[in-house]
């Protein structure tokens, strides 16, 4: 194996980039291997699932993030190892690689299961969404050969080398908006499986940016444009990017009431009578900030497991808990379910502004200043929320509520201002895409 092959063969799994570490003593199978002092890897790796592992002392709490990897040997051969999984601990907080020798049919346990410094661990994501990962002795030639490479960028630990087969996307997602805004008013619409239909939803801002990228409407966990998540907020102005609400994600309830009842049952516990003196509806709204009662629903929400003065999770099996008056837990969001859908959304997200016109038919223009936000973490989010910047906004309702099948659509909104978007990110920038080298 040289650098070159092992390039050839990432690019012929679909790989797009290749991370690197330069392993120390203590990066080994006894030891775990150090992949960050954050959870930001969860940004790059792909999670199945995440399990809290509760510890009774909080020193010792972690959660276990469940991946597919597979080892690389030096004839280029494939081996999977079953048992590979991330361990994030909240209190550094860090997360470490383990159990990748374990059960694997050819492990590189002579590389892995000892104390040598400067070994090289490569290993990047196939199009199947396995992790492939190899390993190089610290004087082989394809370790020679890296000290030689040029154009590396870095992302945390580790070194980055972006592969022909990448192109830009970030360049690529720029060209598209820069041809939706040039188009003026557009017609509002969805893209479905069946193709494009008119849209007279609340939310058809969004969707008609997306049909114009080519998106199909989904709402599916997974980033929508070449690895970029895509967000639309409607302002009064183009320019304005810090005037508006915007939705940042919609996680069904894990706990609670709502989960062990269903919503029906919530609703009709907790519901109210439409405001508006719609008939035969029952609303479940209204805004809900961190210790602050909601005057309609007379409930609370909380933010438990989480230390607001260090930024720090102190319970793996924290949640945010929503509670009425008599201290019953009627919704929660454990902290594993969130985290897991918040990294694999939010690394990378570009928000755009719409203007709408509803008046002859439902059209929006879309602005040239947008916000590209990259590299998040699950306790900038907790942090914002302790702060009262995110807060839940549900818009749950049910109609024909009083009839043998009334119709529910459950809406458990986490929303923020847009002025405070650039505090979940590590790096921002607003860019004017119609000035040229922007």
């Amino acid at each position: 194996m040289n650098l070159q092959n092992l390039k050839s063969l990432f690019i012929d799994n679909g790989c797009s980039k290749i991370y690197i570490k330069k392993l120390s003593l203590n990066d080994n199978s006894k030891n775990q291997v150090y992949f960050g002092g954050s959870f930001e890897i969860l940004n790059i790796l792909p999670i199945s699932e995440i399990k809290t592992e509760e510890a009774g002392d909080w020193n010792k709490e972690r959660f276990k993030a469940s991946i597919k990897f597979s080892w690389i040997n030096e004839d280029g051969k494939i081996y999977p190892a079953p048992n590979s999984q991330l361990i994030l601990y909240p209190k550094y907080p860090e997360v470490r690689f383990s159990g990748f020798l374990q059960k694997c049919q050819n492990p590189p346990s002579e590389l892995m299961s000892q104390r040598l410094a400067d070994r090289i661990l490569f290993f990047s994501i196939d199009k199947n969404g396995t992790i492939l990962g190899f390993v190089a002795a610290p004087n082989s030639e394809i370790s020679n050969e890296f000290k030689e490479e040029k154009n590396i960028a870095e992302h945390g630990v580790f070194m980055v080398i972006e592969l022909p087969k990448l192109a830009n996307n970030k360049y690529k997602l720029i060209n598209e908006l820069i041809r939706i805004h040039q188009l003026g008013w557009i017609k509002s619409k969805s893209l479905t499986k069946d193709g494009i239909v008119p849209c007279e939803s609340s939310q058809c801002g969004g969707y008609t940016l997306e049909a114009e990228l080519g998106i199909i409407r989904n709402g599916i966990s997974e980033p929508d444009f070449l690895g970029w998540e895509i967000k639309n907020f409607g302002v009064s102005k183009l320019d304005n990017l810090n005037s508006k609400v915007l939705t940042l994600f919609s996680p069904e309830p894990t706990g609670g009431f709502y989960r062990q009842f269903g919503k029906e049952e919530f609703i009709k516990k907790y519901g109210y009578a439409d405001k508006k003196g719609r008939e035969n509806r029952i609303n479940f709204g209204g805004i809900y900030k961190i210790g602050k009662e909601n005057k309609l629903t007379n409930q609370v929400l909380k933010l438990i497991g989480f230390d607001t003065e260090t930024g720090k999770i102190r319970n793996s099996n924290g949640k945010i808990g929503l509670f009425d008056s008599k201290g019953v837990e009627t919704a929660s969001w454990d902290f594993a379910t969130l985290l897991l859908h918040w990294n694999r959304k939010h690394n990378q997200t570009c928000y755009v502004p719409s203007l709408s016109n509803k008046l002859d038919e439902r059209s929006y223009k879309y602005g040239n200043k947008i916000l590209l936000c990259e590299g998040t973490n699950f306790q900038l989010f907790l942090q914002q929320m302790a702060n009262g910047n995110v807060y839940y906004d549900p818009g749950i309702k049910m109609e024909n509520a009083y009839s043998k099948i009334p119709k529910i659509k459950p809406r458990s909104q986490f929303r923020m201002k847009s002025q405070f978007l650039s505090n979940l990110y590590l790096r921002n920038e607003i860019l004017d895409i119609t000035k040229p080298n922007s």
